[in-house]
């Protein structure tokens, strides 16, 4: 083909990929709208109360120049990075407004920022449109555009993982040149991830695979390679400085003692309470969870698009295999090798180890961005396969943007309850009740008790305080409860309950049902009337 004769292919490709960044551009922007407008309808996460708390002994800590030190004493929680909690408590002395809607609205920015640095790395690796792709397919997904407001370690800590990935992925691809941008970023993003968990070694782990793929990539001979080697780590220097320096600013118990930080490693590779999961209609302890645990949830959390991605990026793997064995294949590889490793080497983990887990994929909700950067380079490349299938391509593509619709309209009916999202794997929400994990966060407490103070408000005025037994913490109903209405840890006496139907604990006590809390033909949460019970129908089941 003669240059003439490319010029307009080349030109339909620029502007295609125009239309995919301005399309992206236009997402994210509607993604913040969609925020502000909605980050005051979710409700307190059972542990954000002791996450806030935290925080605000943390600026104690600050305030009273180091001396004071109860932050490092308060339950287990510091053996977790303050970063978010530290920001919201600091945010809270100068922000007239509920301290929870401001947290959710903040773990929402996060959230956001997440996304971008998902379509930036999409970009990076697969292009314009995968990044298009990469973007659609998270926002698609309610455990990241759902949880983002109310998943306050999760969320941000997924977020500093992908940015930390980003920058991995630009400094190695780069080498054995260096940008400072790179170095500096990669030192704040993981500084940032060490500042909420130590489970930021992951992302030493794939910058270190990346870096040692890259030297030997990078030269002909071991000495060269070893040049390469060398170069690289002493350009990570300042990344490392930056990085210890603002884990130490959000998680100063980590630098306080030389062993802290292999401490906390420690403590959270042996971590197990007992709590009560479910998987597949199994309660089991989350001492006992088998190794697919992590595996199953995603297979029954992710959109179907989503995994289809996933499938075509398993077989362009398979295809691409022979094209290692070449210099240009291996350098090809190495710019997808740290999404690829971000998103498969959590799930071999928890298959080998099988760690105690809970609440679904919660605790690894960082492997969301590189799969969906992964996936959108499988959906590239099937796209780019079928281009000799003109008519087959655009009918697929239809057939696409059809289920995105579909998996659009299921999250508009679960709203704000997004984060409850199944497939149809698992039958959507409706299959999933008793049988898979839902409001385990318990945001629906929030509208179940608005709806009890419409029904005790109907009644009129009342001699007396009601008081209201809540299955979760205390504060996840108190915050949202009329004046009259008195959270009671006494269940026996309580003239009303408030409860999701997560793990059955709306069937703990009696009482008429008065209200309910539905989404998709799901109930998440009921309120219950229990003041015609007496003797011992007003005790706990």
């Amino acid at each position: 083909m003669t240059g003439e004769a490319a010029q307009p292919g080349r030109r339909a490709s620029l502007l295609s990929s125009i239309r995919a960044r301005h399309l992206a551009l236009a997402l994210l922007a509607a993604t913040g709208l969609f925020i502000l407008f909605t980050f005051d309808q979710h409700g307190i996460s059972n542990d954000e109360e002791v996450q806030h708390i935290y925080g605000r002994l943390l600026v104690d800590f600050y305030a009273s120049g180091f001396a004071d030190r109860a932050a490092f004493a308060y339950k287990n929680l510091y053996l977790y990075g303050g970063l978010f909690d530290l920001i919201a408590a600091t945010l809270e002395r100068v922000v007239s407004m509920n301290v929870w809607d401001l947290r959710h609205l903040l773990s929402a920015a996060f959230g956001l920022a997440g996304l971008a640095g998902t379509w930036l790395l999409a970009r990076l690796v697969v292009g314009e449109r995968g990044g298009l792709v990469a973007l659609v397919l998270l926002l698609l997904t309610g455990a990241w555009s759902g949880a983002m407001f109310t998943h306050t370690k999760d969320v941000p800590f997924a977020t500093m993982m992908t940015w930390a990935l980003y920058f991995t992925t630009r400094f190695a691809m780069r080498l054995p040149a260096v940008r400072p941008g790179d170095v500096i970023g990669l030192g704040v993003a993981l500084g940032g991830a060490f500042g909420l968990r130590v489970g930021a070694v992951f992302a030493v782990f794939y910058l270190g695979v990346a870096v040692l793929s890259a030297a030997w990539l990078g030269g002909d001979g071991g000495a060269e390679r070893l040049k390469v080697l060398r170069r690289a780590l002493v350009a990570l220097l300042p990344a490392g400085a930056v990085a210890i320096a603002l884990m130490a600013v959000f998680w100063p118990w980590a630098v306080l003692s030389p062993g802290n930080l292999f401490r906390a490693m420690t403590t959270f590779s042996h971590f197990s309470f007992q709590l009560d999961t479910i998987l597949a209609g199994v309660v089991m302890k989350n001492g006992e969870v088998p190794g697919h645990y992590l595996l199953s949830y995603l297979l029954v959390r992710l959109p179907e698009l989503f995994l289809l991605g996933i499938a075509f990026a398993l077989l362009a793997g398979l295809r691409a295999l022979p094209a290692v064995s070449s210099r240009d294949g291996r350098r090809a590889a190495l710019v997808l090798l740290p999404a690829a490793l971000a998103a498969a080497f959590p799930l071999v983990y928890t298959l080998v180890a099988a760690p105690p887990l809970y609440n679904g994929i919660r605790h690894f909700t960082f492997v969301l961005p590189p799969l969906a950067v992964i996936a959108a380079a499988g959906v590239d490349n099937a796209w780019t396969r079928a281009a000799r299938w003109p008519r087959a391509r655009l009918a697929a593509a239809a057939g696409c943007l059809l289920l995105a619709l579909i998996h659009v309209a299921s999250l508009v009916r679960l709203h704000p309850y997004e984060y409850v999202f199944y497939n149809a794997f698992a039958g959507g929400v409706r299959g999933s009740f008793d049988r898979w994990e839902q409001d385990y966060w318990a945001s629906s407490l929030r509208e179940a008790a608005g709806l009890l103070n419409a029904y005790v408000a109907a009644e009129g005025a009342q001699e007396r305080p009601h008081a209201v037994a809540v299955c979760a913490e205390s504060l996840q109903a108190a915050v949202w409860l009329a004046p009259g209405l008195e959270v009671t840890r006494d269940w026996r006496v309580a003239d009303f309950f408030l409860s999701t139907t997560h793990m059955n604990c709306d069937a703990a006590v009696k009482g008429q049902i008065v209200g309910e809390v539905a989404r998709d033909g799901v109930v998440l949460a009921v309120v219950r009337d229990r003041r015609a019970l007496v003797g011992l129908d007003r005790e706990p089941r």
